[in-house]
Protein backbone atom coordinates (compact mmCIF):
# COMPACT_ATOMS: atom_id res chain seq x y z
CA UNK A 1 0.00 0.00 0.00
CA UNK A 2 1.17 3.53 -0.73
CA UNK A 3 1.88 5.39 2.50
CA UNK A 4 2.88 8.83 1.26
CA UNK A 5 2.98 11.05 -1.80
CA UNK A 6 5.44 13.92 -2.28
CA UNK A 7 5.08 16.78 -4.75
CA UNK A 8 7.71 19.44 -5.42
CA UNK A 9 7.16 22.38 -7.76
CA UNK A 10 4.14 20.61 -9.21
CA UNK A 11 1.29 22.95 -10.19
CA UNK A 12 0.12 24.88 -7.07
CA UNK A 13 2.54 23.21 -4.65
CA UNK A 14 6.03 24.34 -3.89
CA UNK A 15 6.42 21.30 -1.65
CA UNK A 16 3.87 18.85 -0.26
CA UNK A 17 4.21 15.62 1.69
CA UNK A 18 0.85 13.93 2.16
CA UNK A 19 0.26 10.74 4.21
CA UNK A 20 -2.02 8.17 2.58
CA UNK A 21 -4.18 5.53 4.23
CA UNK A 22 -6.25 2.62 3.08
CA UNK A 23 -8.91 5.27 2.45
CA UNK A 24 -7.82 8.87 1.89
CA UNK A 25 -10.29 11.75 1.56
CA UNK A 26 -9.16 14.99 -0.06
CA UNK A 27 -11.47 17.88 0.82
CA UNK A 28 -11.39 21.66 0.65
CA UNK A 29 -12.52 24.65 -1.35
CA UNK A 30 -12.29 24.82 -5.13
CA UNK A 31 -8.89 25.40 -6.72
CA UNK A 32 -6.98 24.48 -3.57
CA UNK A 33 -4.94 21.55 -4.94
CA UNK A 34 -7.04 18.45 -4.31
CA UNK A 35 -7.18 17.45 -7.96
CA UNK A 36 -3.46 18.12 -8.29
CA UNK A 37 -2.71 15.25 -5.91
CA UNK A 38 -4.92 12.90 -7.91
CA UNK A 39 -3.36 14.07 -11.16
CA UNK A 40 0.12 13.26 -9.88
CA UNK A 41 -0.91 9.67 -9.24
CA UNK A 42 -2.63 9.41 -12.61
CA UNK A 43 0.39 10.91 -14.40
CA UNK A 44 2.62 8.19 -13.00
CA UNK A 45 0.07 5.58 -14.07
CA UNK A 46 -0.05 7.07 -17.57
CA UNK A 47 3.74 7.08 -17.73
CA UNK A 48 3.71 3.40 -16.76
CA UNK A 49 1.03 2.34 -19.23
CA UNK A 50 1.34 4.66 -22.24
CA UNK A 51 5.08 5.15 -21.93
CA UNK A 52 5.97 1.68 -20.61
CA UNK A 53 8.02 3.34 -17.85
CA UNK A 54 10.38 4.91 -20.36
CA UNK A 55 12.26 7.88 -18.83
CA UNK A 56 9.75 10.62 -19.61
CA UNK A 57 6.61 11.76 -17.85
CA UNK A 58 3.66 11.54 -20.28
CA UNK A 59 1.53 14.65 -19.77
CA UNK A 60 -0.89 14.09 -22.64
CA UNK A 61 -2.03 10.51 -22.98
CA UNK A 62 -4.85 8.03 -22.99
CA UNK A 63 -5.96 8.61 -19.38
CA UNK A 64 -5.41 12.29 -18.66
CA UNK A 65 -4.37 15.39 -20.57
CA UNK A 66 -2.61 18.16 -18.66
CA UNK A 67 -1.16 20.13 -21.56
CA UNK A 68 2.54 20.95 -21.61
CA UNK A 69 5.24 21.26 -19.00
CA UNK A 70 4.52 24.99 -18.77
CA UNK A 71 1.04 24.11 -17.50
CA UNK A 72 2.12 21.83 -14.68
CA UNK A 73 5.35 23.27 -13.30
CA UNK A 74 4.90 25.65 -10.36
CA UNK A 75 5.46 28.99 -12.08
CA UNK A 76 6.64 30.80 -8.97
CA UNK A 77 9.27 28.35 -7.73
CA UNK A 78 9.65 25.45 -10.16
CA UNK A 79 10.57 27.17 -13.43
CA UNK A 80 11.09 24.02 -15.58
CA UNK A 81 11.36 21.00 -13.30
CA UNK A 82 9.15 19.10 -10.86
CA UNK A 83 9.37 16.00 -8.68
CA UNK A 84 6.88 13.27 -7.80
CA UNK A 85 7.55 10.83 -4.98
CA UNK A 86 5.82 7.80 -3.49
CA UNK A 87 6.57 5.82 -0.34
CA UNK A 88 5.33 2.30 0.30
CA UNK A 89 5.70 -0.03 3.25
CA UNK A 90 9.43 -0.64 2.84
CA UNK A 91 10.81 2.14 0.70
CA UNK A 92 10.07 4.89 -1.74
CA UNK A 93 10.82 6.43 -5.12
CA UNK A 94 11.36 9.98 -6.18
CA UNK A 95 11.24 10.96 -9.84
CA UNK A 96 12.47 14.38 -10.99
CA UNK A 97 11.54 15.60 -14.47
CA UNK A 98 13.08 18.59 -16.21
CA UNK A 99 12.15 20.26 -19.48
CA UNK A 100 14.71 21.75 -21.80
CA UNK A 101 15.41 25.41 -21.13
CA UNK A 102 14.40 26.35 -24.68
CA UNK A 103 11.14 24.42 -24.87
CA UNK A 104 8.40 24.42 -22.26
CA UNK A 105 5.85 23.03 -24.71
CA UNK A 106 6.91 19.42 -24.21
CA UNK A 107 4.14 16.91 -23.52
CA UNK A 108 6.66 14.23 -22.54
CA UNK A 109 9.04 15.62 -19.93
CA UNK A 110 12.41 13.81 -19.68
CA UNK A 111 13.43 12.32 -16.34
CA UNK A 112 16.47 13.95 -14.79
CA UNK A 113 16.80 11.59 -11.83
CA UNK A 114 15.02 8.58 -10.33
CA UNK A 115 16.02 7.56 -6.82
CA UNK A 116 15.00 4.60 -4.70
CA UNK A 117 15.28 5.12 -0.96
CA UNK A 118 14.64 3.17 2.20
CA UNK A 119 15.19 3.97 5.85
CA UNK A 120 18.73 2.67 5.60
CA UNK A 121 20.00 3.76 2.20
CA UNK A 122 19.25 5.23 -1.20
CA UNK A 123 20.17 4.26 -4.74
CA UNK A 124 20.20 6.48 -7.81
CA UNK A 125 18.61 4.59 -10.70
CA UNK A 126 18.71 7.34 -13.32
CA UNK A 127 20.95 10.35 -13.11
CA UNK A 128 23.79 12.24 -14.76
CA UNK A 129 26.35 9.57 -13.84
CA UNK A 130 24.16 6.46 -14.12
CA UNK A 131 23.96 4.70 -17.49
CA UNK A 132 24.61 1.13 -18.54
CA UNK A 133 25.17 2.16 -22.13
CA UNK A 134 23.18 -0.82 -23.38
CA UNK A 135 19.52 -0.56 -22.44
CA UNK A 136 17.24 2.41 -22.11
CA UNK A 137 16.84 3.29 -18.42
CA UNK A 138 13.42 2.52 -16.96
CA UNK A 139 11.47 4.52 -14.37
CA UNK A 140 9.77 1.36 -13.07
CA UNK A 141 10.04 0.88 -9.33
CA UNK A 142 11.89 -2.43 -9.59
CA UNK A 143 13.16 -2.36 -6.02
CA UNK A 144 9.63 -2.11 -4.68
CA UNK A 145 7.07 -4.18 -6.59
CA UNK A 146 4.34 -2.87 -4.28
CA UNK A 147 4.71 0.67 -5.60
CA UNK A 148 5.06 -0.42 -9.22
CA UNK A 149 1.98 -2.65 -9.03
CA UNK A 150 -0.14 0.05 -7.39
CA UNK A 151 0.75 2.53 -10.14
CA UNK A 152 0.42 0.10 -13.05
CA UNK A 153 -2.98 -1.24 -11.96
CA UNK A 154 -4.37 2.12 -10.83
CA UNK A 155 -8.00 2.70 -11.81
CA UNK A 156 -9.08 6.32 -12.20
CA UNK A 157 -12.67 7.54 -12.30
CA UNK A 158 -12.85 11.25 -13.04
CA UNK A 159 -15.57 13.73 -12.08
CA UNK A 160 -16.43 14.06 -15.78
CA UNK A 161 -18.08 10.67 -16.11
CA UNK A 162 -19.64 9.67 -19.41
CA UNK A 163 -23.15 9.21 -18.09
CA UNK A 164 -26.07 7.75 -20.05
CA UNK A 165 -25.25 6.62 -23.59
CA UNK A 166 -26.91 4.51 -26.27
CA UNK A 167 -23.77 2.38 -26.65
CA UNK A 168 -20.39 1.95 -24.96
CA UNK A 169 -17.05 0.86 -26.47
CA UNK A 170 -16.06 -2.81 -26.52
CA UNK A 171 -12.41 -3.41 -27.28
CA UNK A 172 -9.90 -6.15 -26.68
CA UNK A 173 -10.02 -7.51 -23.10
CA UNK A 174 -6.69 -5.77 -22.41
CA UNK A 175 -8.42 -2.44 -23.07
CA UNK A 176 -10.89 -3.15 -20.27
CA UNK A 177 -8.54 -3.74 -17.36
CA UNK A 178 -9.96 -0.53 -15.87
CA UNK A 179 -13.32 1.21 -16.24
CA UNK A 180 -11.76 4.20 -18.03
CA UNK A 181 -11.41 7.74 -16.73
CA UNK A 182 -15.00 8.57 -17.74
CA UNK A 183 -16.37 5.16 -16.83
CA UNK A 184 -16.80 4.44 -20.52
CA UNK A 185 -15.21 0.98 -20.35
CA UNK A 186 -17.17 -0.32 -17.35
CA UNK A 187 -19.85 -2.14 -19.40
CA UNK A 188 -17.15 -3.74 -21.56
CA UNK A 189 -15.22 -4.79 -18.48
CA UNK A 190 -18.35 -6.53 -17.20
CA UNK A 191 -18.79 -8.17 -20.62
CA UNK A 192 -15.27 -9.65 -20.57
CA UNK A 193 -14.72 -10.39 -16.89
CA UNK A 194 -18.12 -10.31 -15.22
CA UNK A 195 -18.56 -14.08 -15.07
CA UNK A 196 -14.90 -15.06 -14.75
CA UNK A 197 -14.59 -17.43 -11.75
CA UNK A 198 -10.84 -16.79 -11.66
CA UNK A 199 -11.42 -13.14 -10.71
CA UNK A 200 -13.97 -13.17 -7.88
CA UNK A 201 -14.79 -10.09 -5.84
CA UNK A 202 -12.79 -9.80 -2.61
CA UNK A 203 -14.53 -11.54 0.32
CA UNK A 204 -14.79 -8.33 2.33
CA UNK A 205 -16.84 -6.71 -0.43
CA UNK A 206 -19.32 -9.48 -1.12
CA UNK A 207 -23.04 -9.16 -0.56
CA UNK A 208 -25.47 -12.10 -0.52
CA UNK A 209 -24.91 -13.13 -4.15
CA UNK A 210 -22.45 -15.27 -6.16
CA UNK A 211 -18.90 -13.89 -5.88
CA UNK A 212 -18.47 -13.02 -9.56
CA UNK A 213 -18.04 -9.41 -10.62
CA UNK A 214 -21.31 -9.40 -12.59
CA UNK A 215 -23.49 -10.68 -9.77
CA UNK A 216 -21.84 -8.61 -7.05
CA UNK A 217 -22.16 -5.48 -9.21
CA UNK A 218 -25.88 -6.14 -9.52
CA UNK A 219 -26.20 -6.79 -5.77
CA UNK A 220 -24.43 -3.53 -4.92
CA UNK A 221 -26.44 -1.58 -7.47
CA UNK A 222 -29.59 -2.85 -5.75
CA UNK A 223 -28.06 -1.93 -2.39
CA UNK A 224 -27.81 1.70 -3.49
CA UNK A 225 -31.04 1.70 -5.49
CA UNK A 226 -33.47 -0.96 -4.18
CA UNK A 227 -34.84 -3.08 -7.00
CA UNK A 228 -32.23 -1.84 -9.49
CA UNK A 229 -30.46 -4.11 -11.95
CA UNK A 230 -28.54 -4.03 -15.21
CA UNK A 231 -27.69 -6.05 -18.29
CA UNK A 232 -24.85 -5.72 -20.81
CA UNK A 233 -25.46 -6.86 -24.38
CA UNK A 234 -23.08 -6.84 -27.38
CA UNK A 235 -24.11 -4.97 -30.52
CA UNK A 236 -24.03 -7.37 -33.43
CA UNK A 237 -21.39 -6.51 -36.01
CA UNK A 238 -19.84 -3.67 -33.98
CA UNK A 239 -17.27 -3.25 -31.24
CA UNK A 240 -19.92 -1.89 -28.91
CA UNK A 241 -22.15 -2.96 -26.04
CA UNK A 242 -25.39 -1.60 -24.65
CA UNK A 243 -26.10 -1.08 -20.98
CA UNK A 244 -29.66 -1.65 -19.82
CA UNK A 245 -30.81 -0.42 -16.41
CA UNK A 246 -33.93 -0.94 -14.35
CA UNK A 247 -35.14 0.56 -11.10
CA UNK A 248 -37.60 -2.15 -9.99
CA UNK A 249 -37.61 -5.94 -10.11
CA UNK A 250 -40.80 -6.10 -12.19
CA UNK A 251 -39.56 -3.62 -14.81
CA UNK A 252 -37.90 -4.21 -18.16
CA UNK A 253 -34.38 -2.92 -18.76
CA UNK A 254 -34.30 0.61 -20.17
CA UNK A 255 -31.75 2.70 -21.96
CA UNK A 256 -29.66 4.65 -19.41
CA UNK A 257 -31.17 7.91 -20.69
CA UNK A 258 -34.52 6.87 -19.23
CA UNK A 259 -33.19 6.09 -15.75
CA UNK A 260 -31.91 8.50 -13.10
CA UNK A 261 -28.41 9.85 -13.72
CA UNK A 262 -27.30 8.53 -10.34
CA UNK A 263 -27.29 4.92 -11.55
CA UNK A 264 -25.14 5.50 -14.61
CA UNK A 265 -22.71 7.73 -12.71
CA UNK A 266 -22.29 5.32 -9.80
CA UNK A 267 -22.08 2.20 -11.99
CA UNK A 268 -18.39 2.62 -13.00
CA UNK A 269 -17.38 3.34 -9.40
CA UNK A 270 -19.01 0.12 -8.22
CA UNK A 271 -17.34 -1.85 -11.02
CA UNK A 272 -13.92 -0.28 -10.41
CA UNK A 273 -13.99 -1.08 -6.70
CA UNK A 274 -15.31 -4.63 -7.08
CA UNK A 275 -12.84 -5.43 -9.87
CA UNK A 276 -9.83 -4.28 -7.83
CA UNK A 277 -7.65 -6.77 -5.99
CA UNK A 278 -5.71 -6.47 -2.74
CA UNK A 279 -3.03 -3.78 -2.96
CA UNK A 280 -4.48 -2.11 -6.03
CA UNK A 281 -5.30 1.59 -6.09
CA UNK A 282 -8.58 3.24 -7.11
CA UNK A 283 -8.65 7.03 -7.52
CA UNK A 284 -12.07 8.69 -7.63
CA UNK A 285 -13.18 12.27 -8.15
CA UNK A 286 -16.49 13.36 -6.61
CA UNK A 287 -18.23 9.99 -6.10
CA UNK A 288 -21.27 11.93 -4.88
CA UNK A 289 -22.22 13.31 -8.32
CA UNK A 290 -25.98 13.00 -9.04
CA UNK A 291 -26.64 11.07 -5.83
CA UNK A 292 -29.21 11.81 -3.12
CA UNK A 293 -27.59 12.50 0.30
CA UNK A 294 -28.59 9.01 1.46
CA UNK A 295 -26.77 7.51 -1.53
CA UNK A 296 -23.75 9.70 -0.88
CA UNK A 297 -23.50 8.40 2.68
CA UNK A 298 -23.78 4.83 1.39
CA UNK A 299 -20.90 5.51 -1.01
CA UNK A 300 -18.69 6.60 1.88
CA UNK A 301 -19.57 3.41 3.77
CA UNK A 302 -18.94 1.31 0.64
CA UNK A 303 -15.50 2.83 0.07
CA UNK A 304 -14.62 2.22 3.71
CA UNK A 305 -15.49 -1.46 3.20
CA UNK A 306 -13.24 -1.49 0.15
CA UNK A 307 -10.33 -0.17 2.20
CA UNK A 308 -10.92 -2.83 4.85
CA UNK A 309 -10.96 -5.50 2.11
CA UNK A 310 -7.50 -4.41 0.93
CA UNK A 311 -8.25 -2.00 -1.93
CA UNK A 312 -6.56 1.36 -1.47
CA UNK A 313 -8.88 4.27 -2.29
CA UNK A 314 -7.98 7.93 -2.74
CA UNK A 315 -10.94 10.22 -3.38
CA UNK A 316 -11.73 13.88 -3.74
CA UNK A 317 -15.07 14.94 -2.35
CA UNK A 318 -17.14 18.02 -1.52
CA UNK A 319 -19.79 15.98 0.26
CA UNK A 320 -20.19 15.96 4.01
CA UNK A 321 -22.51 12.97 3.47
CA UNK A 322 -19.66 10.92 1.97
CA UNK A 323 -17.50 11.93 4.94
CA UNK A 324 -20.24 10.95 7.38
CA UNK A 325 -20.67 7.60 5.65
CA UNK A 326 -16.98 6.95 6.29
CA UNK A 327 -17.36 8.09 9.90
CA UNK A 328 -20.27 5.69 10.40
CA UNK A 329 -18.17 2.86 8.99
CA UNK A 330 -15.42 3.67 11.49
CA UNK A 331 -17.98 3.84 14.30
CA UNK A 332 -19.31 0.40 13.27
CA UNK A 333 -15.84 -1.14 13.19
CA UNK A 334 -15.97 -1.71 9.44
CA UNK A 335 -12.62 0.04 9.02
CA UNK A 336 -10.09 1.13 11.64
CA UNK A 337 -9.80 4.87 12.24
CA UNK A 338 -6.04 4.73 11.67
CA UNK A 339 -6.63 3.40 8.15
CA UNK A 340 -8.54 6.57 7.19
CA UNK A 341 -6.76 9.81 6.29
CA UNK A 342 -8.58 13.12 5.89
CA UNK A 343 -6.89 16.15 4.35
CA UNK A 344 -8.43 19.63 4.11
CA UNK A 345 -6.85 21.93 1.50
CA UNK A 346 -6.65 25.72 1.61
CA UNK A 347 -5.83 27.89 -1.43
CA UNK A 348 -2.12 28.67 -1.52
CA UNK A 349 -2.65 32.44 -1.37
CA UNK A 350 -4.89 32.12 1.70
CA UNK A 351 -2.43 29.82 3.45
CA UNK A 352 0.49 32.15 2.73
CA UNK A 353 -1.45 35.21 3.89
CA UNK A 354 -2.45 33.58 7.16
CA UNK A 355 0.95 31.87 7.49
CA UNK A 356 -0.83 28.56 8.01
CA UNK A 357 -0.35 25.13 6.49
CA UNK A 358 -1.82 24.63 3.03
CA UNK A 359 -3.15 21.24 4.14
CA UNK A 360 -4.74 20.46 7.53
CA UNK A 361 -5.31 16.82 8.45
CA UNK A 362 -8.01 16.15 11.08
CA UNK A 363 -7.95 12.75 12.81
CA UNK A 364 -10.77 10.30 13.43
CA UNK A 365 -11.14 8.36 16.67
CA UNK A 366 -12.58 4.85 16.82
CA UNK A 367 -16.07 6.25 17.34
CA UNK A 368 -15.92 8.29 14.13
CA UNK A 369 -15.43 11.61 15.91
CA UNK A 370 -13.25 14.25 14.26
CA UNK A 371 -10.73 15.95 16.53
CA UNK A 372 -10.46 19.27 14.69
CA UNK A 373 -12.83 21.21 12.43
CA UNK A 374 -10.89 23.96 10.65
CA UNK A 375 -12.86 26.89 9.26
CA UNK A 376 -14.42 25.85 5.95
CA UNK A 377 -14.26 22.13 6.66
CA UNK A 378 -17.82 20.93 5.98
CA UNK A 379 -19.25 23.67 8.20
CA UNK A 380 -21.41 25.54 5.67
CA UNK A 381 -24.71 24.03 6.90
CA UNK A 382 -23.91 25.16 10.44
CA UNK A 383 -23.01 28.64 9.22
CA UNK A 384 -26.19 28.94 7.18
CA UNK A 385 -28.41 27.72 10.02
CA UNK A 386 -26.72 30.16 12.41
CA UNK A 387 -27.33 32.98 9.94
CA UNK A 388 -31.02 32.06 9.62
CA UNK A 389 -31.32 31.91 13.39
CA UNK A 390 -29.94 35.43 13.62
CA UNK A 391 -26.72 34.37 15.33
Amino acid sequence: MLREIELDHFKCFRALTLPLGGLTLLTGVNASGKSTVLQALVLLHQTATDGQWQPSCILDGSVISLGTVADIVNQIHGRRSFSLGLRGESGGYRWTFEAAQSDKKDIAVPAKTAVFYSDASSQTLIGPDVSDGITTPSLRAKQDAEIATAIETLSYVSAERLGPREVYPLGDPKQHRTVGAQGERAPGLIYWFGDDPEQPVLPGLRLDAPPTLARQTEAWLAHFFPGAGYEVQPVRGANLVTLGLRTALDEEYHRPQHVGFGLSHLFPIIVAILHAQVGELVVIENPEVHLHPQGQAKVGYFLARAAKAGVQVVLETHSDHVLNGVRRAVHDGVVASEDVRIHFFLPRAEAETSQSAQVVSPDLDRHGNIDHWPDGFFDQSEKDLSYLAGL
